[in-house]
């Protein structure tokens, strides 16, 4: 008795189709996979397991007879006068210009919002500052902010006395975040732009009419709406504040005092001096707060349910 069968019998070509298919991807992919381990996760495992050890310039041509210290390079930053110090400046940087930065793209993005012509001038000229060079931007502001400089000027003109605000322990600091915040903030207003205008216009007319006023829609209407958007800049902005180095290297060289010293600028410093190993543990050190940030961040501006 014949047997009959049911269901689809798979085409004889499929399989070797798909094979042929899967190995054009890999051919494919095969570039950008060499490049990535070769320059971004190889040197990654690489500093990893220098974090271990006490490997200096010295030993780079002998990497294989370097002593294996554990966890002695992190108790030792952490012990370390001089890291606990960046450390804290680097927590100054995050806590002074991630409110700044986005409270400044917020409102300028709330301005273009509100806006329609010339939006795309005004948007090209927030971002222009961040694609200009560091280096000419600090030019000008250390012009601005010296002694003599324009700004200091400005406050003699009202009777306020000046400060000399790069070289003084109090105002370095806070001169380079506000610097930092006038630079980035572009950046964030673009983000905060294209967020604004997905929020629908529906419901800011249903808030009209319910009689709230401008500063209840944005606050109740507007802000709720935004919340994956602020998360976005909050995390982007975090962590570019947590590695906090060109604005402190040209400007200040970390001082005075090493009150604008950073974490990353610090860890630039001990690589410089060849000390491999106690660089790469603060490097994972600094990520680890990058993690512990990112994570607070996500708890505190999550999109509710």
């Amino acid at each position: 008795m014949a047997v009959l069968t049911t269901g689809r019998r798979r085409p004889a070509g499929g399989s070797s189709l798909a094979r042929r298919q899967a190995v054009a991807a890999w051919v494919l992919a095969a570039p950008f996979l060499v490049l990535f381990l070769t320059f971004t996760l190889g040197p990654v495992l690489a500093s990893l397991g220098m974090s271990f050890t006490d490997m200096q310039s010295t030993d780079v041509r002998s990497p294989l007879a370097v002593e294996f210290v554990g966890f002695e390079q992190y108790a030792d930053l952490l012990s370390n006068e001089l890291f606990r110090q960046v450390a804290w400046n680097t927590a100054w940087y995050v806590l002074l210009g991630v409110p700044l930065t986005m409270a400044m793209g917020l409102a300028a993005a709330v301005a273009l919002n509100s806006i329609t012509r010339l939006r795309g001038f005004f948007r090209t000229g927030y971002y222009l500052p961040l694609v200009t060079s560091i280096v000419a931007v600090a030019v000008v502001w250390r012009f601005l902010l010296r002694d003599d400089g324009v700004l200091n000027t400005l406050l003699g003109y009202v009777g306020i006395g000046g400060w000399d605000w790069l070289n003084e322990t109090s105002t370095a600091l806070p001169s380079l975040v506000v610097m930092a915040a006038w630079r980035n903030f572009g950046a964030l207003t673009v983000i905060f732009l294209a967020g604004l205008q997905t929020v629908p216009a529906a419901v800011k007319e249903a808030a009209e009419v319910d009689g709230a006023g401008r500063w209840r829609q944005f606050r109740h209407v507007t802000l709720p709406l935004l919340r994956p958007t602020l998360l976005f800049a909050a995390v982007i902005t975090g962590i570019g504040y947590l590695q906090f180095f060109e604005e402190a290297y040209v400007m200040t060289q970390g001082g005075p005092l090493d009150t604008t010293r950073s974490v990353t600028y610090l860890t630039y410093d001990q690589f410089s001096f060849g000390n491999y190993g106690y660089a790469s543990a603060m490097s994972y050190l600094l990520f680890l707060a990058v993690v512990a940030l990112t994570a607070v961040q996500f708890r505190a501006l999550r999109p509710k349910d």
